[in-house]
């Protein structure tokens, strides 16, 4: 269930994803200083988005806020997100239980579960939203609409920032 907070507090799974990536990112992004357009990593993972499960209906929005590349419905509802590679699997796995958490809590939709497609390496993983993750989910949610009340935070230099579309913005 959402708290007081949370009802106001509108998160997107972009800042989920990027909360475990760096908190000068999702700051910046929160704040709508978005330099992702100009990112050729993002490009390639558009055109492996668009390249990829052309047969089932893509890009699922609810309520502005969650959007999953594409569903499944049967006796299971499957949420799918496609990625490129599992070099930020942590991220893509939380942003994942954050859009299961959305639907059960916003939208009372608690059989569901969550698939990542990773279509280059021919995996996939299955997750499922459970009462510990469900409770991680709720603190981070609590974490980032704190984090986005205070100054940006300091960028830290890791070797993932030589290739994110912020590296200009943060260290040049």
């Amino acid at each position: 269930m959402f708290s007081d907070s949370e009802k106001e507090l509108r998160i997107i799974g972009t800042q989920i994803n990027y909360y475990f990536i760096c908190k000068t990112k999702l700051w910046l992004f929160s704040h709508h200083i978005q330099m992702e357009q100009e990112s050729e990593l993002v490009s390639l993972g558009k055109t492996l988005h668009q390249d990829s499960y052309k047969r089932d209906k893509r890009d699922q929005t609810i309520d502005n806020l969650i959007s999953f590349d594409f569903i499944r419905k049967g006796d299971v509802l499957e949420i799918h997100e496609v990625k490129k590679s599992k070099k930020m699997s942590k991220a893509h796995h939380y942003q994942l239980l954050y859009y299961l958490y959305y639907l059960k809590n916003k939208k009372g939709i608690e059989n569901a579960i969550g698939i990542i497609d990773y279509p280059k390496l021919r995996r996939r993983e299955t997750l499922k939203l459970d009462e510990r993750n469900q409770q991680e989910i709720h603190n981070i949610t609590k974490r980032i609409g704190n984090m986005l009340k205070e100054e940006m935070p300091a960028p830290s230099r890791r070797p993932a920032c030589r290739r994110c579309a912020y590296y200009e913005f943060c260290f040049v």
